[in-house]
């Protein structure tokens, strides 16, 4: 490593621990995160950071470290917003149960009740119909193309997942996603999907409003989340974007095709910036670590001013059993995300009905409500910070040591 580095390296890891030194009640929580943090940028495995621990409804543990914008030396700040990708489903999952509430709608709804040309067919031909709970619950038979082949049938129709093709409509997409056929008779499977960006579509027809305004009064709005939106509210404090690369991560491009295995994901750093791109449900969003933060845990202490108690747990209840595998071995789905079954199987130190997911910019979080205990690791590099060693360092880092 040149000198340069060492000592961008360097200012970074002490801007880090300063802010963590001030907001660490829990000590020995404290040292093992910065452990963990400090370990993955010195290997530089991520650029930057920001991690936000909360037990009982406190915050016991808050750091930024590593950098925003590694080429400009701007350093990763508490208020630095990132891209949140598919953190933003949990959000507009929400959403959707709050129009239930209401009345609004009803989670046996036929999609095809509130958008008539959304009629997506099976491989036979024949036309089955898909509710909100499956579109909920990615039991719809769809699918995203990040999870097909190179030239998949989401390729080829032009599907966009919500992360790039930054001037495609909403009703084009739809149209796209309509043309392909399901994967599977919907009830029947569980595949991760775009249901949630046909979810979006649902809301807004339902209601008559758009997803940014309905999430603004639904959710970010209440609870004073006021730097996350589907448009960056601060431009100047939007980190850069980076993906995992040797020796270290490298920036991404503009547009940006991060391939793993067989299959290919689509990075429009411009989207978020694009008025014409739709409001895509399932990827759309920015913001940052200490608004989801305080989103997930108002959830975790049963919905506050956001939901019921009931639509919580309903959310928290594993729909779709653990055979599924949505985040490996004794995992399930609820709504908005993996719900854990069974610990042992997943070798995991969390309790048994942990929710947990991420976004694909470089994001994880969990929150165990037996713990009581929410945790949110926002990074500015994909996929290291989604389904890295990363995440998982952090994950053992929020519990003692056996």
């Amino acid at each position: 490593m040149n000198r340069p580095i060492q000592g961008l390296l360097a200012l970074a890891a002490t801007l880090g621990a300063s802010l963590a030194g001030a907001a660490t009640p829990d000590a020995a929580l404290g040292r093992r995160m910065d452990m963990a943090i400090d370990r993955a940028i010195a290997e530089q495995r991520i650029v930057g950071t920001v991690v936000v621990v909360m037990r009982d409804g406190q915050v016991v543990y808050r750091r930024a470290a590593g950098f925003a914008d590694r080429e400009a030396a701007r350093p990763m700040t508490e208020d630095t917003i990132l891209r949140l990708a598919s953190i933003t489903k949990p959000m507009v999952s929400v959403v959707a149960m709050r129009l239930v509430e209401q009345g609004t709608l009803s989670l046996d709804d036929p999609v095809s009740r509130w958008l008539p040309e959304f009629r997506p067919r099976l491989a036979d031909g024949s036309q089955p119909s898909i509710t909100l709970k499956q579109l909920l619950t990615h039991t719809a038979g769809l699918s995203y193309g990040f999870l097909e082949p190179e030239h998949g049938a989401y390729r080829t129709a032009g599907v966009s997942d919500g992360l790039a093709e930054p001037g495609m409509s909403l009703e084009d997409n739809l149209q796209r996603i309509a043309s392909v056929p399901l994967s599977y008779p919907p009830g029947t499977q569980w595949r991760y999907s775009l249901a949630t960006d046909v979810l979006g579509a649902v809301l807004e027809k339902a209601t008559g409003k758009r997803l940014p305004a309905l999430t603004r009064e639904m959710v970010t709005g209440p609870l004073a989340m006021q730097d996350t939106d589907f448009a960056v509210k601060d431009p100047a404090r939007l980190g850069a974007a980076y993906r995992d690369d040797q020796p270290r991560p490298s920036r991404m491009q503009e547009e940006t095709a991060l391939r793993v295995g067989g299959s290919t994901t689509l990075f429009s750093l411009q989207r978020i910036f694009d008025p014409r791109a739709y409001p895509s449900g399932g990827a759309g969003m920015a913001g940052t670590a200490g608004d989801v933060a305080r989103f997930l845990d108002t959830l975790r202490q049963g919905g506050g001013i956001l939901l019921s108690r009931a639509s919580v747990q309903a959310m928290m209840t594993d729909q779709v059993g653990a055979q599924a595998q949505t985040q490996g071995p004794g995992w399930g789905f609820g709504y908005g995300w993996a719900v854990l079954d069974d610990p042992a199987l997943a070798a995991t130190p969390q309790s048994k009905g942990t929710l947990q997911w991420g976004g694909a910019y470089g994001h994880s979080w969990f929150v165990d409500p037996q713990a009581r205990l929410t945790v949110v690791a926002l990074t500015n590099t994909a996929f290291e910070g989604m389904s890295g060693a990363f995440t998982r360092e952090i994950r053992d880092a929020a519990y003692p040591a056996p």
